[in-house]
């Protein structure tokens, strides 16, 4: 297979990427790790977030290096007979213009990639490579796996503040306000002084709690879209078809196994899973 087919370095995002987790780890590593121990949290607790990184860069890097699925002459003849045509998102008979082959249902051209890729998802920018058939498992774990690294990072950095001010006793100590008046130090009080005492660490968790946030969100919609068999290209593309069977204007023939919400292919959540991580090949044709 051809070697331009797979990414030779680091996209700009990927690259960002990167420099934002090393900074996030020297900044962790230099004073984070140090607090933690002087507070006595458990070594094994505080080296979990070390174990996530290795576990994220494999995963990572599979989704870098696999193929996605990509569609061949030689493989094209075999992946015709996995998917069923819907006939609505994937119609028989279609052929690719750049590759010149018939396209399998649940396929598409990556322009960015220059092919045609089994059960297309998307490009992904951070990777540099196409989701697909044969590494969308990898895609899921790498999302798993990323946020459950920025939630460690992020519980154990506000567990070191909390004892920080904790040990400080900042909570029963009181100050003088402009008029002159002697108040009890609050919370706004404490988080002033928190700012002022450990800038850097507090700016790190609130880019932690942000970032697990944004991937806590895209990573459900990930795994709803694989618990309902679809992709993120069909789910796209489904929000201009209806049910023709509740909808007869366009076309008078109608799949009633068609499931506007969750698609023609939902096969059961157990089934789909399995189907993401054990992908379809043409001996176990999916039956509709």
């Amino acid at each position: 297979m051809d070697s331009t087919m797979y990414p030779k370095h680091l996209p700009q995002d990927s690259a960002q990427t990167v420099s934002s987790e090393a900074a996030v780890y020297g900044e962790f590593s230099y004073e984070v790790f140090g607090f933690c121990l002087e507070m006595d949290t458990r070594l094994i607790n505080v080296c979990i977030p070390y174990a996530l990184l290795v576990l994220k860069s494999c995963f990572f890097c599979l989704c870098c290096h696999s193929d996605p699925g990509t569609l061949t002459k030689e493989n094209h003849g075999a992946l015709l007979k996995v998917y069923q045509y819907d006939e609505k998102l994937f119609q028989e008979g279609i052929m690719c213009p750049t590759c010149q082959l018939m396209k399998p249902a649940r396929s598409k051209h990556c322009r960015l990639c220059n092919r045609c890729v089994q059960r297309f998802d998307h490009h992904c920018v951070w990777v540099n490579n196409c989701i697909g058939a044969q590494n969308t498992r990898y895609f899921l774990l790498y999302l798993l796996s990323v946020c459950a690294m920025a939630g460690d990072l992020a519980l154990l950095t506000a567990d070191m503040l909390f004892h920080a001010v904790l040990r400080s006793g900042l909570m029963q100590t009181h100050y003088i306000d402009e008029q002159g008046q002697q108040q009890s130090a609050g919370l706004t009080f404490v988080i002033q002084h928190l700012f002022m005492t450990f800038p850097r660490i507090v700016f790190m968790l609130g880019f932690l709690i942000f970032v697990f946030f944004l991937l806590v969100g895209y990573s459900m919609f990930h795994f709803y879209l694989a618990l309902v068999n679809q992709t993120s290209n069909e789910w796209f593309k489904r929000k201009g078809h209806g049910c023709q069977h509740c909808h007869p204007v366009s076309r008078p023939e109608c799949f009633t196994a068609y499931n506007p919400v969750r698609g023609f292919y939902h096969r059961g959540f157990l089934k789909n899973l399995g189907e993401v991580f054990w992908p379809l090949n043409p001996i176990q044709k999916k039956n509709n």
